[in-house]
């Protein structure tokens, strides 16, 4: 049986335990408040970031992985006699997936590979878990990547943004915008196509929120009772698990992976946000291996 050690980001928000259960290799992000650097979920977890968020006035800034990073892991990887699959966060949303597939390229080995998943956050998450489930099968490693490749195409993300203030701190919209909408309890909807942030729609009030993410998992989904559902929220865990009850009550769905936005998303959309991932019926993304 090969062997095969799964890569992935910071950008995916797995939790330590997930980590550790399928003994993935992740690589942080680093996250800048002004000119003091951290790592994304190493020595600033989801829960420190929110607390130095309440009292910074900008906007955090994260960038990406640099090859020489990934080159390095990648080595020792092989060094030992593994395989090599390296899951990535969206490349229209960072430079990462090129980092990675730079570092392939500067090796010249055919035994790394390097996933373009076109998915953030838990969306992004739930593909590494994925992969590591049908490894532990054993599944050939080909078959792997084809199989994780057509789901990181179906898979669905959509926020529900706790508040304006993010958006209009890092310039995507007007104060008054953001000063009316937090008035009036907007929460913008979001969504991804082919790994790019887009609006969706808005909705206002929670319960209407709540109601909303349910009417898109209706409309969107396949086969939502016998899914793998992925959520996560920021700061709040009160909102993700009363989605959860919701989607259970509704579709009858068992299994759920939940999880805290981490700084590369949170940066963006601040606190209170919730979000809901799940199988599309529909290819949604065109992501790539090399």
């Amino acid at each position: 049986m090969e062997k095969v050690k799964i890569f992935t980001d910071s950008c995916s928000d797995l939790s330590p335990d997930v980590i550790s259960r399928y003994d993935i290799k992740m690589l942080s992000t680093p996250v800048y408040f002004g000119e003091e650097r951290y790592y994304d979920r190493d020595n600033l977890t989801p829960g420190e970031f929110y607390n130095k968020l309440e009292n910074y006035s900008g906007v955090p800034k994260t960038s990406q992985i640099g090859p020489t990073v990934f080159e390095s892991e990648f080595k020792k990887a092989l060094e030992e006699g593994y395989k090599v699959l390296s899951l990535n966060f969206s490349s229209k949303l960072s430079g990462i997936f090129e980092s990675a597939a730079l570092a392939k390229k500067n090796i010249g080995s055919d035994d790394i590979h390097v996933i373009d998943t076109r998915c953030a956050s838990v969306g992004f998450g739930l593909s590494v878990i994925y992969a590591a489930r049908l490894l532990e099968e054993g599944r050939d490693l080909n078959e792997v990547i084809e199989s994780t490749l057509d789901y990181c195409a179906h898979q669905e993300h959509i926020f529900a943004v706790g508040s304006l203030e993010m958006l209009k701190r890092g310039g995507r919209i007007k104060s008054t915008t953001a000063f009316i909408g937090n008035i009036l309890k907007i929460k913008p909807i979001l969504h991804f196509r082919d790994g790019e942030i887009l609006p969706l729609g808005k909705a206002r009030g929670k319960k209407r929120m709540f109601e909303y993410l349910l009417e898109k998992m209706e409309e969107r989904g396949k086969d939502l009772g016998s899914q793998f559902i992925g959520l996560n929220h920021s700061a709040n865990p009160g909102l993700a698990n009363k989605l959860k009850d919701m989607i259970k009550e509704k579709y009858g769905v068992e299994e759920f992976y939940i999880s805290e936005i981490g700084a590369a998303i949170g940066s963006h959309v601040g606190k209170n946000t919730v979000s809901v991932f799940f199988q599309s019926k529909d290819r949604v993304a065109s992501p790539e291996v090399r």
